[in-house]
């Protein structure tokens, strides 16, 4: 008797007889489609997805689906074969679409500049606000309002002077007493 080559023995039952009773549960009937089309479903598999463990993982997935939805298979569209592999090549091509998405992510966050936290830069601005507010309250009348004035408003030394009716070497003088004052208020060091 010659040796018998299994990969040309006719399966003992067709693809479209056992689709048929795994659709109704036949947990049998699944068993022998598994053994007819597992491997080359993890063939499909491994050449779509190309990592051995991820392929096992895809084809274990895809007949995990054949099982739940036997009951779609329609023998007029193909044969049981070209459906079972159908679900399994979309299985594979999803598998690499997503460690595609999921390896373009990490590179997008890796190269992404990693924005300063704007709660804490307003926070930290209010804070400063308050601290100059509560020293420049500490000022004179005449170092406040010049301070104000050229910092807040903008205007020149002489234009200060103007508008408060004093001398412009006054002014320079309560200012630089100000800034002082605010200086050693707020605890800043000026290199």
């Amino acid at each position: 008797m010659a040796a018998r080559d299994d990969r040309l023995a006719p399966a003992p039952e067709q693809a479209p007889d056992l689709m048929a009773r795994v659709a109704r549960g036949d947990e049998a009937a699944f068993a022998a489609l598994y053994d007819e089309l597992a491997p080359r479903v993890f063939g499909l598999c491994r050449r779509i997805v190309r990592d051995p463990a991820q392929a096992e993982e895809v084809a274990q997935e895809a007949l995990v689906e054949v099982w739940r939805t036997a009951g779609r298979y329609d023998p007029a569209k193909g044969s049981a074969a070209s459906w079972v592999l159908t679900i399994a090549h979309r299985r594979a091509v999803d598998r690499v679409r997503s460690e595609q998405a999921s390896t373009d992510r990490e590179r997008r966050l890796a190269t992404e500049e990693v924005p300063y936290d704007d709660v804490v830069e307003q926070a930290t601005a209010r804070l400063e606000r308050q601290q100059v507010r509560r020293c420049l309250q500490d000022l004179t009348d005449l170092q406040r309002e010049a301070i104000t004035l050229a910092y807040y408003k903008g205007y020149s030394y002489r234009e200060v002077a103007d508008l408060l009716g004093a001398g412009l070497p006054t002014v320079k003088t309560r200012m630089r007493d100000g800034l002082i004052r605010l200086r050693d208020c707020l605890g800043v060091s000026f290199a």
